[in-house]
């Protein structure tokens, strides 16, 4: 006797894909902007400057009022000064007097030879001259280079995380197969054309 049935089982069959996760980097940009500010040559020049004050020598010529009344009053002020003098000399002339001198003779000559003195009528016009002063020149040179300015603007740096994926799919499915190896079956068995009876005698 031998088998008459083949039993034969199929395994399922699956297929898995992995995709690892990422993590992606996005350069950032940067923008650059450049502006110039624009110096320059500055050159300052301030020439000598002379000052005349001609107000004393003016004042000589022809005095203000003001003026001319504080001459006079130093004209008097003076005046008075001599003549108390000439008086103060008279009166020791007249205590130092001897008896037969002739005083008169002496005071009239000492008056005409004052007089003389004072009165010659010569002057200088104008007495007083201008008053001169400067200020000296002065030159300021300034030079002021050209300036670049850098602006850099950042964009914001972007990261692109993409996760990990498993796809499983099945390629075969599980089965039995179940095969009957035997022959055919008669029925009733007498009818095989290989059919060879039993002996149930022996």
């Amino acid at each position: 006797m031998y088998p008459l049935i083949e039993i034969k089982t199929v395994p399922i069959e699956l297929e898995m894909k992995v995709t690892n996760a990422k993590l992606e980097y996005a350069r950032g940009t940067a923008d650059l902007e450049i502006s110039r500010q624009q110096g320059g040559l500055n050159i300052r020049s301030r020439a000598i400057r002379l000052n005349l004050d001609t107000f004393e020598a003016r004042n000589s010529l022809s005095p203000t009022p003001v003026r001319s009344i504080e001459q006079s009053a130093q004209r008097g002020q003076q005046a008075a000064y001599e003549a108390t003098a000439v008086y103060a000399q008279q009166g020791q002339v007249l205590l130092n007097a001897k008896i037969g001198e002739e005083m008169v003779t002496k005071f009239a000559a000492d008056a005409q030879a004052r007089q003389i003195k004072t009165n010659v009528g010569i002057q200088f016009l104008p007495t007083t001259g201008p008053e001169i002063s400067w200020t000296p020149g002065e030159m300021n040179i300034r030079f002021e280079m050209d300036k670049l300015n850098f602006d850099w603007r950042m964009n914001q740096t972007k990261f692109q995380f993409t996760p990990g994926d498993i796809e499983i799919s099945v390629k075969q499915r599980p089965e039995v197969i179940i095969k009957y190896v035997g022959g055919p079956l008669y029925v009733p068995p007498s009818s095989d054309p290989n059919y060879e009876p039993l002996d149930t005698q022996a």
